[in-house]
């Protein structure tokens, strides 16, 4: 039987789905506050769950000349104040054992990244912070490995797991869904989101940066929420063009609301 995972107020797993999002990274304390408001402001119209994400580092950029984000301790600080004043759930990527616990004293959801899905330490690390760790599924496992990385998490006593499909490396700078995946890994008990915006991005195909095709975000999120997906995670920009991380994947978030009622509809219809 799948696991709901309880955050806060909201629960993961079966319906209504959840809805993940927010920019990349940190770009500022008022321009990520003033998205996490428009963001509660849709979901709560609509009246789909919502965690807020953001990163205050990341370390896995193309370039060492990237923009990262704040760090740990200026960012930490911006995503509480998002938490706390509009008593929203917050999740965030952790990208080393060592910052784990000072993240978890700030947000409500750990995320381990793609990349680091394999990372022992890291994993466990997450998992005895007691809070939810949301795993990504790395772009070089297949669905069914990811019941190893769980057990590494379980390992710790801790049950409060999401996974998170993103897209399965084909070839060089590009990612391919397979939608087998989505209910291969509900097997394994846990929720699983569908990062319907990592999916479309081309690694290292921007001439230092990523690229990615954000066109298919929307058709990719519909295909996911109809063959299961417990959630969606979209990364969410006011201008992606402008975006210092991500923006060619991001969408605009004038475009989300009417994506959203179309996807609860389509939850409805199901």
């Amino acid at each position: 039987m799948q696991k709901r995972i309880n955050i806060n107020n909201i629960s993961v797993g079966g319906k209504p789905f959840v809805f993940i999002g927010g920019p990349c990274v940190i770009e500022g304390r008022d321009i990520t506050l003033r998205t996490a408001e428009m963001l509660c402001r849709i979901t709560e119209t609509l009246g789909i769950p919502f965690i807020f994400k953001s990163s205050y580092d990341k370390a896995n950029r193309t370039s060492i000349e990237s923009f990262r984000g704040p760090g740990i301790e200026e960012g930490l600080t911006i995503l509480a104040e998002i938490k706390d004043s509009l008593g929203i759930p917050v999740l965030t990527d952790v990208h080393s054992a060592s910052e784990a616990a000072a993240a978890a004293e700030a947000v409500d959801v750990l995320q381990v990244p793609a990349l680091l899905s394999r990372q022992t330490d890291l994993l466990i690390a997450c998992g005895k912070t007691g809070k939810p760790v949301n795993i990504k599924k790395g772009q070089f496992l297949s669905p069914h490995d990811m019941e190893h990385v769980i057990r590494k998490v379980e390992s710790t006593g801790n049950n409060r797991i999401i996974v998170t499909e993103r897209g399965t490396s084909f070839g060089y700078n590009t990612l391919v869904n397979d939608f087998r995946a989505i209910p291969v890994m509900k097997r394994f008990g846990y929720p699983v989101v569908f990062d319907a915006t990592h999916s479309v991005q081309k690694p290292g195909a921007g001439s230092g940066r990523s690229g990615g095709e954000r066109e298919f975000v929307f058709p990719l999120a519909k295909a996911a929420l109809a063959v299961g997906a417990d959630g969606i995670f979209m990364e969410v920009h006011m201008s992606p063009g402008k975006a210092l991380c991500d923006g060619e994947n991001s969408v605009p978030i004038d475009d989300l609301p009417v994506m959203l009622k179309i996807l609860k509809k389509i939850e409805e219809v199901l």
